[in-house]
């Protein structure tokens, strides 16, 4: 049937949370109650990347986008919309500071400098369906290879385009799957590696969600080169509704004879199997990893034999993450030379992030290497809300570190953000503004690997732990000089003696704040000031003389710290004061100062 009007209403995660599976119900019922059911067609997709303006409904052909939706507007959208055909200007992302006005999306900043390969098909599909997959050549890439390519030519083909591994280290893909294909052994296996657990970061996981058939025909890509007739994904039991969408797409890639045995009628046997993880980082690392799919507990442990070599169960073993799968079909399809025409040098193609924490643009982004930081924060991000100056962002998670703002002409590729002393990671990029305390960012990482350790070797168990010690006493004020060089000695302890990447990268986020923003670690210790205002132990509440006497705070404050009488200036007593700042929360005369 011939529709005038796709109604695209995104439903990843970010959308769902925020009651877009209601949206879509309500936009049926009022298509339906106006007899529009014939012209108009409500399709679910995965993620449409704008993230903090969900509940989302693209508009196509007209690609007009609708953001914030709420159950109370769909009546009104479509009737005025797509009954009486006048779009609804107030219901449309508007960005801030302009007037209500009909962007199409390439008119919105956000999506205007993106370049889509690993999203191409975001908000386009409905990722439930193969149809709509094979609509958009899906699994034609999968044909070429099985009728015109040998596994040779595949290997040479991602060789040629420069892909690097898009979860972290940005090992050449490549070169990797040739070291499996050249392993000897008649089983071997391929595994998809969707265990993303870096704070912020959520690229894996949408790109299952919006279009799970790329990740599994970019699986059978690999498998047909490295001669492997297994594959698993291995995902976070987190992950809920991308483990839902895979599932629904393995089963209909079997019903189509797309895995299983004699794929295609070209002698192909391949199928795959989904093993979920308890969400420990660690597993991150393929070592881990394979141990946990195995059945034992997820530890790292020593390479080589690297798992090209011997992986799991002791055979020859190719992993990647999901970003790096969606990426090998479309190079297929479209020819290494394309794909390596986009990036730098070194850097080819392009990269998803997740762009979040101080940035007016919350979502998920896909831009080409050899863009800016300052092109994604502020052409794409749009910026710092409220006013704020751009202080840093972190990269790469606990494992990488923050780049400043003086920085930020700094170019996406590996070799460049390396040079920072942050890395690329997965893709997690958490932008901070003058507010944000880096001692305090430093703490919030390490904590994280902390308590992420499999507790195999001391360093990493025991020294992340001093460390953690160390930067709490520096924000709690009780900091002394010699903290920043027994930081500084520790880290190169542990990057030097842990056995995996957990350990040896953890002192990142620690020496990329001392690197950049030693000052605020002085001030802390010397000064006992947070120059951020952040850390409250190192904060003090006063009242100033715009006080009326209102006795608002006194009301809210919890030790009952404030005294005074009514309309006269009241007073903090310190020895009471518990920093807790609901005083100034409270407080509509500017009248708490805090130092």
């Amino acid at each position: 049937m011939e529709y005038r009007t796709h109604l695209m209403v995104c439903s990843g995660t970010a959308c769902v949370s925020c009651g877009a599976f209601n949206v879509k119900k309500l936009l049926e019922e009022e298509i339906v109650k106006h007899g529009l059911d014939k012209e108009v067609l409500v399709v679910g997709t995965g993620c449409q990347g704008f993230c903090a303006q969900g509940p989302i409904v693209v508009v196509k052909p007209d690609d007009i986008f609708y953001q914030l939706l709420k159950p109370e507007d769909i009546p009104f959208l479509v009737e005025e919309h797509f009954l009486k055909g006048r779009p609804v200007a107030k219901l449309m992302y508007t960005p801030p500071g302009e007037k209500a006005q009909i962007p199409t999306m390439s008119e919105i900043g956000f999506f205007n400098k993106q370049r889509l390969i690993a999203l191409r098909n975001k908000g386009l599909i409905d990722a439930e369906q193969i149809d709509d997959y094979i609509g958009r050549e899906g699994y034609n890439a999968l044909i070429k290879v099985l009728t015109e390519m040998t596994p040779d030519d595949i290997v040479n083909e991602i060789k040629a385009s420069g892909l690097r591994g898009r979860g972290g280290g940005g090992f050449p893909t490549g070169i990797k799957w040739e070291i499996a294909k050249k392993s000897p052994g008649e089983t071997k296996y391929i595994i998809c590696n969707a265990d993303e657990g870096d704070p912020g970061a959520y690229m894996d996981r949408s790109i299952i969600e919006s279009d799970p058939h790329s990740v599994i025909e970019g699986m059978l890509i690999g498998a047909r080169a490295i001669g492997a007739r297994e594959g698993v994904v291995y995902i976070r039991t987190e992950y809920p509704l991308a483990i839902k969408r895979l599932e629904k797409a393995i089963d209909q890639a079997r019903e189509y004879g797309l895995l299983g045995k004699d794929i295609l009628g070209k002698g192909f046997d391949f199928d795959l199997r989904i093993k979920q993880g308890a969400g420990a980082f660690v597993c991150g690392e393929e070592t881990a990893l394979m141990a946990s799919i195995e059945g034992k507990r997820g530890m790292p442990n020593k390479r080589p034999p690297f798992p090209a070599e011997s992986g799991l169960w002791g055979k020859p073993s190719n992993i990647n993450n999901v970003e790096t799968f969606a990426n090998i079909p479309w190079i297929i399809l479209n020819g290494s030379a394309r794909f390596a025409s986009i990036g730098t040098e070194k850097s080819k193609g392009t990269k998803v992030f997740s762009l979040v924490g101080k940035i007016n643009n919350t979502g998920l982004v896909e831009v080409p290497m050899g863009i800016t930081l300052n092109e994604i924060i502020f052409d794409i991000g749009g910026g710092v809300p409220n006013g704020k100056k751009f202080k840093a962002v972190q990269m790469g998670g606990p494992s990488g570190g923050c780049i400043p703002a003086e920085l930020g002409d700094t170019i996406i590729d590996y070799d460049s953000v390396n040079a920072t002393g942050a890395i690329m990671g997965s893709g997690g990029m958490v932008v901070m503004d003058e507010t944000t305390c880096m001692v305090d960012v430093a703490k919030y990482f390490l904590h994280f690997t902390q308590e992420e350790s499999c507790g195999k070797c001391t360093f990493c168990r025991i020294g992340t732990k001093r460390m953690l010690e160390i930067l709490q006493r520096i924000c709690d004020g009780k900091g002394v000089e010699e903290d920043i060089a027994k930081l500084e000695e520790l880290a190169a302890q542990i990057k030097d003696s842990s056995l995996c990447g957990l350990g040896q990268t953890a002192p990142n986020p620690v020496l990329t704040t001392l690197k950049y923003f030693r000052h605020e670690y002085e001030a802390h210790i010397f000064d006992k000031k947070c120059p951020a205002r952040s850390c409250k132990p190192l904060l003090t509440f006063e009242i100033n003389d715009n006080c009326i006497g209102c006795t608002a705070c006194a009301r809210v404050c919890p030790p009952k710290a404030i005294s005074g009488e009514r309309k006269a200036k009241h007073v903090i007593d310190q020895d009471k004061c518990i920093k807790c700042g609901a005083c100034y929360d409270t407080c509509k005369f500017n009248s708490i100062d805090v130092n």
